[in-house]
């Protein structure tokens, strides 16, 4: 399995493999495989590239073998790839990852595969692709923002929230297996719910215990009944409809960490306008001063774009003033892509690739000098106090020396905790480690 993409794409990787593993299939090395899958991303144009070189690779390295091309850029653009992409033997998309058996026993159509699909009930069950001790939980699929920029919901569709009780059992399951740290995931947990029918089973279930508030919410009130001692973190929370709730529910269960990802996008009007999106950069900033005026220790990240068409240097000058207003602990940047098929495919006044790259590293550079400050501040506010981590690797060749996170670093996306310890300590496991130093943008621990 060669994954590529958001967390998303990797909680339907595993899904990819439990079915496989439960047909009979068995998960080798590139090198011993008779199947090479690359579960692609199809959201911008260097991700597309990215996954259509893999196959272009593996079918270079390996040309007896057979290559599925499964994921987001399968589904977006099937017809285009069958023809112009020879190198995969198949396309798999993400409608109905369940039936992968049988598209997977079609590549060997001379050889006897198992097709048949045996019960795979619990989702908590399935591989995983996470470093020791996290799982992603994706709690809904598809969006229903439509941003004019975003490809999602040509892929993926409208909001289909999963039910609250097949998500609790996920979590229960994960929790039994050992896993410390659940990363709740959606293309927009903020959107968890809208989709539930007023006359559901589980709005009734949910308003026959009392319940009024319902959404990400609820949900995350039946995750506090949850035993155990674990973390939960929320990625991906549309700041244009952040349940304010939550914030009194995270005060009172320390398992949910006081960790916001909110992607604002931008920092102008104008360009929030043409993006489809409501709120302003006075609405993300009063959102922001609630989120830390009710939580002092809360960590917020977030993800803007630059190069979007009809962005002057006056509408960039308004996007780095919020960024110096915000003071964000984490943010990354992209680069625009012209996505066909979206609305802003066809808006005019396009921004040069040049201009768009130029913005972004200045962006990235004032967030760099802002990130160093956020975290000078976490370890002045810490220093020589225990704070709980997630030890997730060894450092190879450095004895005494491992890799982990602290509740202020979200996995892959922000720096690591380097942690010195004189006794061995276990991958996938909560230990208390005392905050030293800041080591370019990592944070120095010692256990």
């Amino acid at each position: 399995m060669d994954p590529f993409g958001c967390a998303k794409n990797q909680v339907d990787a595993e899904h990819i493999m439990a079915h496989l593993d439960l047909a009979g299939w068995t998960n080798s090395g590139h090198e011993e495989a008779d199947l090479i899958i690359v579960n692609s991303c199809g959201f911008i144009e260097s991700a597309k590239q990215e996954s259509i070189n893999a196959v272009l690779n593996w079918r270079k390295q390996y040309p007896g073998k057979k290559i599925m091309l499964a994921g987001c850029l399968s589904q977006r653009y099937k017809k285009e790839l069958e023809q112009d992409l020879p190198e995969a033997d198949i396309l798999f998309g993400i409608t109905d990852i369940k039936s992968v058996t049988a598209a997977a026993a079609k590549v060997f159509k001379n050889k006897k595969v198992k097709v048949t699909l045996p019960a795979y009930n619990v989702p908590g069950e399935r591989p995983l692709l996470s470093f020791p001790g996290s799982a992603y939980v994706k709690i809904s699929e598809g969006c229903n923002n439509n941003c004019s920029y975003c490809a999602i919901p040509l892929i993926r569709g409208t909001v289909k929230s999963r039910s609250i009780s097949e998500i609790i059992n996920e979590c229960t399951t994960l929790i039994k297996r050992g896993v410390k740290e659940l990363c709740i995931i959606a293309q927009d947990i903020a959107s968890y719910g809208i989709d539930f029918e007023k006359d559901s089973p589980e709005v009734k279930r949910l308003s026959a215990k009392g319940q009024s508030v319902l959404g990400l919410p609820a949900l995350l009130k039946e995750m506090s009944k949850l035993k155990g001692d674990f973390w939960v973190r929320l990625l991906y929370i549309h700041p244009d409809h952040f349940p304010i709730e939550i914030l009194d529910i995270i005060k009172k269960d320390k398992r949910f960490l006081p960790y916001f990802d909110l992607p604002f996008q931008h920092g102008s009007e104008k360009i929030l306008r043409l993006m489809n999106r409501k709120g302003s950069a006075e609405q993300y900033l009063g959102l922001i001063k609630t989120i830390r005026s009710s939580l002092p220790e809360s960590i917020i990240r977030s993800t803007f774009l630059t190069g979007f068409p009809g962005e002057t240097d006056e509408d960039f000058e308004a996007l780095t003033a919020f960024q110096k207003k915000a003071e964000l602990d984490w943010a990354g940047c992209f680069a625009y892509s012209r996505e066909e098929d979206t609305p802003a495919f066809s808006m005019k006044k396009h921004v040069s690739k040049k201009t768009a790259l130029l913005r972004k590293k200045i962006f990235e550079e004032n967030q760099t000098l802002i990130t160093q400050q956020k975290l000078d501040g976490f370890i002045n506010c810490f220093k020589g106090q225990n704070l709980k981590l997630l030890v997730e690797e060894k450092i190879e060749g450095e004895e005494g020396f491992w890799l982990g996170r602290l509740y202020c670093q979200a996995p892959e996306v922000d720096s690591l905790a380097v942690i010195l310890s004189d006794k061995e300590l276990k991958t996938g496991a909560f230990y208390n480690g005392r905050v030293l130093e800041r080591r370019g943008l990592d944070i120095k621990v010692q256990v």
